[in-house]
């Protein structure tokens, strides 16, 4: 607005200046010399005279003409210039209309961006929540489910753990079982070696018996026959030898006792026998042991049991101790 008011300004200042100097022009294009020529004219021919006042006017139209046409053309051309005044001023209001609708347009484009911007945050701000909240029930199910399987786990152990507790318990209760029958069946055999070797302590005492009866029966009859020296000598070594023999015969009963109790056979050896040689030192000691008939798996067998036991009883009497350290026996299973 303000250049187009310079303009109008500068343009009717320019056009004042025209007119005055066009004023001036014609009052000086009024010659003083026609004074002179009118003072002059006294003296010359009126025709003359008039010729001149005829050109002089024609001189003043003339000037007028261009006068007239020098004004037309300075309002014609302050016409354009007013013209032109407005088509700026004009032009300068289309500017400015234009620059307002422009930053009326921008106001409102930036209005539409903001409210756009405003709109993407709050749909921004929208699916962040909705994706925190996804995210908090993925979370949560995770969670759910970590512990459910924490849970299925811990169900899992605890099955296993009470399936181990429950199989410990049974192979407890199985080899306690099995404890219990060997125990069971160890007390049987101790009961019945107990009583096999109860029957042979029995039995030898009654053939140890025997043999003291019968070696006092001896003595008796030896006493009765003390009378001959000769005779009762000989009935005395007789006496002395079956003692002997009976000692041996007792030990060797006992010696069978202590190897069965020692031996480990099946029943299909049943009805089979074993007839071993053992040579012991004085005082019991197992030096060696031979097969010399028998079955061959019960020979074994029976090698095996007297090695296990290694260590007989043995008398004091060295006779006795004499016939023992190298003596026969025969086995047989129970």
């Amino acid at each position: 607005m303000i250049p187009a008011l310079a303009i109008s300004a500068l343009l009717h200042v320019v056009l004042v200046i025209v007119l005055l100097w066009g004023a001036d022009f014609s009052s000086d294009s009024t010659p003083t010399p026609k004074a002179g020529r009118a003072i002059d004219a006294t003296v010359i021919d009126p025709a003359v005279v008039n010729a001149q006042a005829k050109k002089i006017r024609e001189q003043r139209n003339q000037a007028k003409r261009e006068e007239a046409e020098r004004l037309k053309r300075l309002e014609q051309q302050a016409k354009r210039l007013e013209q032109q005044r407005e088509q700026e001023e004009q032009r300068l209001r289309e500017v400015k209309r234009q620059k307002l609708e422009a930053e009326r347009q921008a106001r409102e484009e930036q209005k539409r961006i903001a409210e756009q911007q405003a709109k993407a945050e709050e749909q921004a701000r929208i699916a962040k929540q909705k994706a925190e909240r996804a995210e908090r029930e993925r979370q949560r199910k995770l969670e759910e489910k970590r512990k459910a399987e924490l849970a299925a786990e811990k169900a899992e152990k605890a099955r296993q753990e009470k399936l181990a507790t429950q199989r410990k318990a049974e192979e407890e209760a199985k080899k306690a079982e099995a404890e219990r029958q060997r125990k069971l069946a160890e007390r049987k055999k101790a009961e019945e070696e107990a009583r096999k070797a109860e029957q042979a302590r029995q039995e030898a005492e009654r053939k140890a018996q025997e043999a003291k009866r019968r070696q006092q029966e001896q003595e008796a009859a030896l006493n009765d026959l003390f009378s001959g020296l000769e005779s009762e000598a000989s009935q005395r070594q007789s006496a002395r030898g079956q003692f002997i023999q009976d000692e041996v015969a007792r030990y060797g009963a006992i010696f069978t006792q202590m190897i069965q109790q020692r031996l480990i056979v099946d029943d299909g050896l049943s009805g089979q026998e074993c007839v071993v040689n053992m040579r012991l030192s004085p005082t019991g000691l197992l030096l060696n042991v031979e097969e010399k008939a028998g079955n061959t798996r019960l020979c074994r067998a029976t090698k095996t049991a007297v090695a296990s036991v290694s260590q007989f009883p043995m008398p004091e009497d060295g006779d006795i101790i004499a016939k023992l350290r190298d003596i026969e026996l025969t086995v047989r299973p129970n």
